[in-house]
């Protein structure tokens, strides 16, 4: 995504959490271009002459929140049918199909993200095949998705446990078991990893195209993630064996119940990204699922990241998710961090967003007051250095900039 031109401002005044470093009260984030320029205290980043102030008193200014595990502009909510396009349930390995392809960027959560200050989402395919598609990093604001995006393909999506097993068992097709499940995806790196040998042994001649095992050797030469939705814990420990097995690099998707075996995943250096959490026990798989898992995680040692699993839980209610891990013992720090930095460095992205740091883009939020206080709203929302969203206090509503 290029990075959009803009006016230079500084928002000066509010208590500024740049994540990477300490909190500075009175503080000024200065941004020239569309990028970070500055942030500091006052005495410190002086504000140039003519520059535009945004006085955020009495505020908090953070870096724009990030949600890595989305279904925004795919499983359209109020659209009925025609706006669920997360799926291509028709074959058990989909590896070429890529979410981009599918995505509305015009859906009503993308909106609902900026008034809640989350300006980077992972959106993936679902989750009915064993291998479901190419997921995609975006920013939350466009008219075209292709100008939203920040890295494509930002991982493969696969799935272990129940969806699968429901899914092909009901068209009486393997996999209808977590076995057959898991010999889905090692017959398909299988033959990927005898592609990529027919292409080593091509030494750059032509070879009839596969796009599937195209798309898994980049999984196995580590280029792109390989993002496993599983929740319980023996689905877990499938999925850091073929992990290991096969030699690629693991995102854990959901994990449920992660923090049963959280010693286990920090061995092996594997983040989780957390969540739904907010939600019923509304199948076997989730019934473990817990609000203290967060916590549990970091303390082990696992790099973890909260995610909404849009439109599961809508994705305003992100930073909730995130409050309530606090509420339940997870270290404040850390819960911030797992809306920013941690999705950020998952996605390959931190170079770009996750927090405010001189040079990033000027992805950031403003809110009323603390974010982890309900009763706290965000005011204004920035990407890449424009406004996007303000939040008018004598209406009572929030308004989007035009796409």
């Amino acid at each position: 995504m290029p990075r959009a031109s803009s006016a230079t401002f500084a928002v000066v005044g509010a208590r500024v959490l740049p994540i990477d470093t300490d909190p500075v009260e009175d503080g000024v984030v200065l941004v020239r271009d569309g990028v970070i320029e500055a942030v500091g205290s006052r005495s410190d980043v002086p504000v140039p002459e003519g520059v535009e102030v945004v006085d955020a008193a009495g505020g908090w200014v953070l870096p724009g929140l990030i949600d890595a595990h989305v279904h925004l502009g795919v499983w359209e909510e109020g659209e009925g049918w025609a706006g669920i396009d997360g799926n291509e349930a028709t074959d058990p390995v989909m590896a070429a199909a890529r979410a981009i392809d599918a995505i509305n960027p015009r859906e009503q959560g993308f909106d609902d993200a900026l008034g809640a200050g989350v300006t980077t989402v992972n959106v993936n395919p679902g989750s009915a095949n064993p291998i479901g598609g190419q997921a995609v990093a975006l920013k939350t604001y466009g008219g075209v998705v292709d100008d939203m995006v920040l890295r494509n393909p930002s991982g493969v999506k696969a799935a272990l446990g129940e969806n699968p097993k429901r899914v092909y068992g009901e068209q009486k097709k393997t996999p209808s078991t977590r076995l057959g499940v898991a010999l889905v995806l090692r017959k398909a790196f299988s033959a990927a990893r005898s592609y990529q040998a027919k292409l080593a042994a091509a030494d750059g001649s032509p070879v009839e195209t596969d796009l599937v095992s195209e798309t898994l050797v980049k999984v196995l030469d580590r280029e792109i993630p390989w993002r496993q939705h599983c929740h319980r814990a023996d689905d877990i420990a499938t999925a850091l064996r073929l992990a290991e097995e096969f030699g690629y690099d693991l995102v854990l998707d959901h994990g449920t119940e992660s923090y049963l075996i959280a010693d286990l995943i920090a061995e092996r250096g594997v983040p989780v990204l957390y969540g739904p959490m907010i939600v019923s026990r509304s199948k076997v798989e989730v019934r473990h699922r817990s609000i203290a898992a967060p916590g549990i995680l970091d303390r082990a040692g696992v790099q973890v990241s909260i995610i909404t699993d849009h439109p599961v839980v809508p994705i305003e209610y992100l930073i909730t998710q995130a409050a309530l891990a606090v509420r339940e013992g997870m270290d404040r720090d850390a819960a911030l961090r797992a809306v920013t930095v941690n999705p950020a460095q998952v996605l390959g992205v931190a170079d770009r967003v996750g927090s405010l740091t001189p040079g990033k883009d000027a992805d950031l939020a403003w809110w009323s007051g603390d974010p982890f206080d309900l009763s706290s709203r965000v005011l204004r929302t920035w990407i890449d250095g424009v406004e996007v969203y303000s939040y008018d206090t004598e209406a009572g509503r929030g308004q989007v900039r035009p796409r």
